[in-house]
């Protein structure tokens, strides 16, 4: 095989990774883990191999505060399934994530929760920095805007308490909530379309209540400035940059046409200033407006003329407080003292709290955060969710650009500018439909899949989905019916590449060292056929790797570990039959070349069994370090001519099946 002449990506020489932050009101489910804690893990695994184990930080954590958690602690507790404080039914429902990454082989410098410890303190203080910085800055702006009040229980309605329509036109969401609905579009209040009241089941009023907004809408032409750059410049997907356009557009209304009996002009002669698009096949005129000003006073008119609408999206406000009881209290401001942090901004910054609090945990300053987050030679990858897209690709942006000094109008140097790579996964569907644990689909628990599924196997599957491309169905067959149940289940095929083709390979390679050559592995030059073979998949690896993409990485070492197996199965056949000691001691050095490459490159994916077989060829851990990665063995041993193997026993398997599956 020839080598390919391949240029190599360039690694960042320190980088952060981040994996979003589950609710405190709940365990993770599969899409938790297999849909972002797996891909982020797999990088940063990967990162710790190619830049070092020092050079990279890896934290997430439980998301505290919210109303979600609120609501869900004070149900419990009216039904008397709870009993302790708010704080310890967040820290259960911590102490369990917690405990399922660990058995998914998560390899977190730091998993934190916004609420409690000394993590909580820190994100408390990094709360109050962040908020005093964009005050002094005059980046935020004291609003009234209506709020749902439900009369009969005497009460403001929370984000999660009111649920309705979301307004925006074309949006698919099961769900939408006060301000914001499943599908990550933010709107105002009173635009939401039937609200109803969670808690008294009746239409709310609506009451103006004040609170810190951030002005997001004057970041849009930033905004598009920074997407045009990463389209030129960067390796973000292209489905991420879409998204955010789709935000970066001027505010527009959609009314039907039919509702105007032909009279549109009486319409158009008390809007303000607008353009109107009439396409005359299509059933909605378009209306788009300067600004969110012009816009709003056109949705009073079309009000006061009772006719219905709906808008497009576009950026509006983001609001950073509430007035939720269970939250980060907001530093007192203009005589606004009674305010908490909204869940969604202070989770947004919560991982360079994280960051700090883990800096702090190893005796470093934790005012080295800057130098992660912001130095010339660092990154920062934060994995997310696609419902995530608004606020980590549109608000956290902007916002970051608002704290290191950034008005919206001013111009930016992109490539000095250096803001967060984001890595949005499509969603991880259940038997081809949407599920979480807010729909009427409710998922499996990640803990659960365990009982039939090993980490690594979960691991290999969730990687090979493609969710870099679109939404893919996860579909275990324990989980089907007895007569659904057609062909293997896809849940294992990616697995058995490691527990049977790959398992065969570095077994047999042991039991032949064994029987023939006293358990020393044999010295020599691999031969240009392998070499090539290694080098082309090791290249071709490390590029995919680079862009994120991780279903081709698991392609790359389905063809690479597949031939390395044909090249033995082929040859040693003819060794064995030949007695042919000298073609069995060169298919040897080849053979365990191949294994040692592709340990390396199954290292960030299966950590557990890779190292099983480390131990078991008795060499260093630098074979996971990629200024190694095209040495053979001998580099990794004290002396390669006496250098014995461990013995392996019959029957022992490096990369296992789970115990369920020999039944």
């Amino acid at each position: 095989m020839k080598e390919r002449n391949i240029k190599r990506p360039v690694f960042p020489k320190k980088a952060v990774i981040t994996a979003g932050m589950p609710y405190g009101n709940k365990e993770l489910h599969f899409g938790h883990v297999g849909g972002v804690f797996i891909h982020a893990d797999t990088y940063a695994r990967f990162l710790r191999d190619r830049i070092g184990k020092d050079n990279v930080i890896f934290v997430s954590g439980t998301d505290c505060y919210g109303s979600p958690i609120s609501a869900n602690y004070r149900k419990l507790v009216e039904e008397g399934a709870f009993t302790g404080s708010i704080e310890d039914y967040v820290r259960k429902n911590h102490d369990k994530q917690k405990e399922v990454l660990n058995e998914y082989e998560m390899s977190l410098n730091l998993y934190a929760a916004s609420g409690l410890d000394h993590a909580g303190e820190v994100h408390k203080k990094v709360s109050e920095e962040v908020f005093n910085e964009l005050y002094d800055g005059g980046f935020l702006e004291k609003m009234s805007t209506p709020q749902f009040y439900d009369p009969e229980f005497k009460v403001l309605l929370n984000g999660r308490q009111v649920v309705g329509k979301c307004p925006i036109e074309g949006c698919q969401s099961d769900k939408a909530y006060a301000d914001e609905c499943s599908l990550g579009h933010m709107y105002m209040p009173n635009e939401l379309i039937d609200p109803i009241s969670t808690l008294s089941g009746k239409k709310p009023e609506l009451v103006q209540v004040t609170n810190w907004y951030f002005k997001l809408d004057e970041y849009k032409d930033a905004l598009q400035s920074q997407v045009d750059d990463l389209k030129r410049n960067s390796n973000a997907r292209k489905y991420l940059l879409k998204t955010i356009e789709e935000f970066l557009k001027e505010p527009i209304i959609y009314v039907k046409r039919k509702q105007l009996d032909g009279d549109v002009e009486s319409l158009v002669k008390k809007l303000p200033k607008h353009t109107l698009i009439d396409e005359p096949k299509k059933p909605s005129l378009t209306f788009i407006f300067e600004n969110l000003a012009d816009r709003d006073k056109a949705r009073e008119v079309m009000e006061e003329m009772g006719l219905h609408f709906r808008t497009g999206k576009t950026l509006v406000p983001f609001r950073l407080t509430g007035n939720i009881e269970w939250g980060i209290k907001v530093p007192e401001k203009e005589g606004l003292d009674e305010l908490t942090f909204w869940v969604w901004p202070e989770s947004l910054w919560a991982p360079i709290s994280f960051t700090r609090a883990y800096l702090e945990s190893i005796g470093k300053d934790p005012k080295e955060w800057t130098d992660w987050w912001q130095g010339e030679d660092a990154k920062v990858y934060q994995f997310i969710g696609e419902d995530n897209i608004y606020f980590y690709g549109i608000a956290e942006m902007a916002m970051f650009l608002a704290l290191q000094g950034k008005e919206s109008q001013d111009e930016i140097n992109w490539e000095t500018m250096n803001l967060p790579h984001l890595i949005p996964n499509n969603h991880v569907l259940f038997m081809d439909k949407k599920a979480s644990s807010s729909s009427d689909i409710k998922p499996p628990m990640a803990k659960e899949l365990l009982e039939h599924y090993t980490p690594e196997q979960l691991r290999m599957h969730f990687l090979s989905l493609g969710l870099a491309k679109k939404s893919v169905s996860f579909m275990p067959q324990v989980y089907m019916p007895e007569e659904e149940r057609q062909g293997p289940d896809t849940v294992l095929k990616d697995g058995n590449l490691l527990t049977n083709v790959f398992n065969r390979l570095a077994r047999s390679c042991f039991y032949t060292v064994q029987k023939h050559f006293d358990s020393k592995i044999p010295e020599g030059e691999v031969s240009e056929e392998i070499h090539s073979l290694c080098k082309n998949s090791v290249l071709e690896y490390e590029r995919h790797m680079f862009n994120h993409d991780f279903h081709r990485i698991i392609y790359v070492l389905d063809s690479f570990i597949r031939k390395l197996n044909k090249y033995w199965a082929n040859n040693m056949k003819k060794a064995d039959t030949d007695e042919n000691n000298e073609l069995r001691k060169q298919i040897l050095v080849d053979s365990f070349y191949g294994v040692r490459t592709a340990l390396t490159l199954i290292h960030p994916i299966a950590p557990n069994s890779c190292e099983v077989v480390r131990e078991y060829l008795r060499i260093n851990e630098n074979i996971w370090n990629w200024e190694y990665i095209f040495e053979p063995l001998s580099t990794f041993m004290e002396n390669a001519a006496e250098h014995e193997v461990k013995f392996l026993e019959p029957r022992i398997d490096f990369f296992k099946k789970h115990e369920s599956q020999f039944r």
